[in-house]
Parts: structure tokens; C-alpha cells; sequence
């Protein structure tokens, strides 16, 4: 059987995490750096424990001004100490919770570098081996930080994006510009289905892009994203697609 994981980034504030918790299998839940804090993540995680949602951690670069989505100069060994620091904080609060996490997931401009800067890739590998090996590591489709967490023997889960636009050489498409979000239900839906049962996804441009994934997000601050995986799930499920946490 075919199987995917849905997943959705929660606990920056956004409020959506109750509407959105029921549609998904993984939560990438903020650790305090880009947004959030002790109280959110909390917060978020009872919401995943009472829906059996796998936790995962959420870590960015620490710029609350830009959300994390502006990439940052810092020094690799300075790096792996905040990220080793912001998923051994949410996993502090997890344990207290009577439940562990499942997985990491960077966020925002910290993912998007590390899919070409192999620094940066590594950073984040040496984080999660560092702080917790046995997490998976969600990752972009043929990056540099997919390639550096095999090779260092992490356990990984390619990552599509539904709610997201791709430009032609296979990267996420600029939210500066115009349809960079897929915010219709039905159109996020067949992108879903896309990726899962074509083995790829339609860039901006038409191009067809093979690409194999393990996991599905869609973004806990894009307007309408319960509805969207609502409609993601629904047609997932129809078309025989078993939705299970990756691993």
C-alpha cells in the first residue's frame, strides 16, 4: 500500500493548531528561536498528543523580526549550539508531557539554504545527531542536507510541499513573488495527489519535476490550511493512499 505523512509547521503563533492537528500524522512545532516559546510549545504538543500526532522539532535561525525566513551569517560552530539547544528544549517539554519527539524539521530560511550550502547542511545534521540521533530529519528532495544525513546515518523523510509554488530548476518559488502560495483546496489537493501517485510535481511553469517524497506539508500560517488539508486528505485517502506518521 501506498502510504504519506502529512505534516504542518505549528506552535509561531498563528492559532491554528486545533483546526489543523486533526488532518495531519507529524506537527513541526516552533522551539523558541523564530517564534515560540515554553508556553506555545506546551500547548502544542497536548493538542498533538490528544489528535496522535507525532511531535517534531521545528528550529530556525534566532530572528523573531524576519520569522526566521531571512538567511543569517553565523558561525557553523555557533549554529549547531542553538539548534542543539532548541530541540533539546522542546524535547525537555515533550518529556514532561509523558510523550518524545519523532523528528526535526528546519525552518524557513534555515531550510531553504541548506538544500545548496553544504555548511549549513551540515550544521543541521550535527545538531540532530548531537542532541537526538535516532530522530528522523525531514529534508528536500536531493539537497545538500539530504546528502549529508545519509551519509552520516541519519534516517530521513523527503519532504513536497502542497501549499507551495515550484520554479522549474525544482526550488521552492520566492514568496516575494506572485502565486509563490497555493492557497485553493482543490488545486493543493492535486499537487498532493501529484507528488504521491505521479512521483513529482508541476513548476510554475508547467515543467513536471521528479520528485519522491515521504512527507506532505502545508504551512500552519497559509490562509485556509486546515481547509487545504482537509481536501489534501480527502483525496488522498480516495485514491488509496494510507496517511501514517513517516518512519
Amino acid at each position: 500500500m501506498v502510504t504519506v505523512d502529512l505534516n504542518s509547521d505549528l506552535g509561531e503563533g498563528a492559532g491554528t493548531e486545533a483546526d489543523i492537528m486533526p488532518f495531519i500524522t507529524s506537527a513541526n512545532i516552533a522551539c523558541g528561536a523564530h517564534a515560540g516559546d515554553d508556553r506555545s510549545m506546551r500547548d502544542t504538543i497536548r493538542i498533538a498528543i490528544a489528535d496522535h500526532v507525532a511531535p517534531g522539532a521545528h528550529p530556525g535561525y534566532r530572528d523573531r523580526a524576519n520569522f526566521g525566513r531571512t538567511a543569517l551569517d553565523i558561525a557553523p560552530d555557533a549554529l549547531i549550539a542553538d539548534l542543539v539547544a532548541q530541540i533539546e528544549t522542546l524535547a525537555r517539554i515533550a518529556r514532561a508531557e509523558g510523550t518524545s519527539l519523532a523528528h526535526v524539521k528546519a525552518h524557513g530560511a534555515l531550510y531553504n539554504t541548506a538544500q545548496r550550502d553544504e555548511t549549513v547542511a551540515n550544521a543541521i545534521v550535527q545538531a540532530v545527531k548531537r542532541a537526538a540521533p535516532d530522530l528522523i530529519l525531514f529534508v528536500f528532495p536531493s539537497s545538500a542536507v539530504e546528502r549529508a544525513a545519509r551519509a552520516a546515518g541519519l534516517r530521513v523523510a523527503r519532504e513536497g510541499f502542497i501549499d507551495r509554488a515550484y520554479e522549474p530548476d525544482g526550488s521552492l518559488r520566492s514568496r516575494t513573488k506572485p502565486d509563490a502560495l497555493i492557497t485553493d483546496p482543490q488545486r493543493a489537493a492535486a499537487q498532493a495527489l501529484s507528488f504521491v501517485t505521479d512521483g513529482g510535481v508541476r513548476a510554475h511553469d508547467g515543467t513536471f519535476l521528479e520528485q519522491g517524497v515521504d512527507t506532505l506539508c502545508v504551512h500552519g500560517d497559509t490562509p485556509g490550511a486546515a481547509a487545504i488539508l482537509r481536501s489534501a486528505r480527502a483525496a488522498l485517502v480516495a485514491a488509496g493512499v494510507a496517511i501514517r506518521r513517516a518512519g
